[in-house]
């Protein structure tokens, strides 16, 4: 049985003008349809049907799976719909034939095990300057005036086109991975502890809290978290295996003879094992190591 419910709305001002221009938005585009229709049979005799019409009014790409929910967000000046599929397909790639461990960095996003690095491009950073001037500007506007609202707007819009610019990013380096490597082992990297603030308490309070500072921005501007969520996705989509290992030990530990030690990491770039005498850069070095840690865990879960 399928019954129908009316509930009252009691919109606000702003709302109600909304909603009221809705009815004028749908008069507007069914006016236009029908002259469409009329003009086309008209001049050369074609009928055109709805779904033709409906058709051409679909979102920019085709939808996958079945729609359960769609919602609607906004990010400053635009808005977005959200779909939430079921029974997505998946889309397996071929088989590459290779693997990889891949090192998680600030000078570089990405470096695999194979010696490939992937650019940070540090979009944050980039926008420094001019979201600096953003933030004095809105600093100087009096609270609840329209232009601190046009300001907080311009903060913002510099925001949020670095963390579109940040997904970009992610999404790039994230399907170069999955199309070149069958199995891919990454750090198990705790984000949220890591950039947890240093300052402390007032009875403890913590040391080089600027540095700490600095050292949490650089990450969350890097996008960690987003580019492994993404890679996680890409790689269920595309049938490619995804470990995640305990990052200790990795970027002290010699991949040649096996020997940690801190002096082993000379500067960020440079290794050199005490023990061996093994040079590599670091972070190759590194990711060479986590692979090595994923290929002993995936081995010892078949194992068992």
């Amino acid at each position: 049985m399928r019954r129908s419910f009316t509930f009252l709305l009691r919109p606000t001002s702003k709302q109600a003008a909304a909603l009221a221009a809705c009815p004028e938005d749908h008069r507007t585009l069914y006016n236009a349809a029908l002259e469409h229709r009329r003009t086309a049979y008209a001049k050369a005799g074609v009928s055109v049907r709805y779904s033709d019409q409906s058709a051409e009014l679909n979102q920019h790409r085709p939808v996958r799976g079945g729609v359960k929910t769609i919602s609607v967000k906004r990010e400053g000046r635009r808005w977005y719909v959200v779909l939430s599929c079921d029974e997505v397909p998946a889309e397996p790639l071929p088989r590459a034939g290779a693997v990889a461990g891949i090192d998680m960095g600030l000078a570089w996003l990405v470096t695999t095990s194979d010696g490939v690095h992937v650019a940070n491009p540090r979009h944050l950073v980039a926008s420094a300057d001019r979201l600096a001037a953003a933030q004095r500007d809105l600093a100087a506007k009096k609270r609840g005036s329209r232009r601190r609202r046009k300001a907080v707007a311009s903060v913002a819009a510099l925001h949020a086109k670095a963390r579109r610019q940040r997904l970009d990013t992610a999404h790039k380096a994230a399907l170069a991975l999955v199309r070149e490597y069958d199995m891919i082992v990454h750090e198990d990297l705790r984000i949220a502890n890591m950039t947890r603030s240093a300052s402390g308490t007032i009875a403890a309070p913590g040391r080089n809290v600027a540095a700490k500072a600095g050292l949490d921005r650089s990450i969350l501007d890097a996008g960690w978290g987003v580019f492994l969520t993404i890679l996680a996705r890409k790689a269920e989509s595309a049938g490619r295996e995804l470990i995640a290992v305990n990052p200790a030990g990795t970027s002290r530990t010699c991949a040649r003879c096996g020997h940690c030690a801190k002096e082993n990491r000379l500067t960020q770039a440079s290794f050199a094992c005490t023990a061996c005498g093994h040079a590599a850069h670091a972070d190759v070095n590194a990711a060479i190591n986590i692979l090595r840690a994923g290929l002993a865990l995936r081995n010892a879960a078949q194992a068992a």
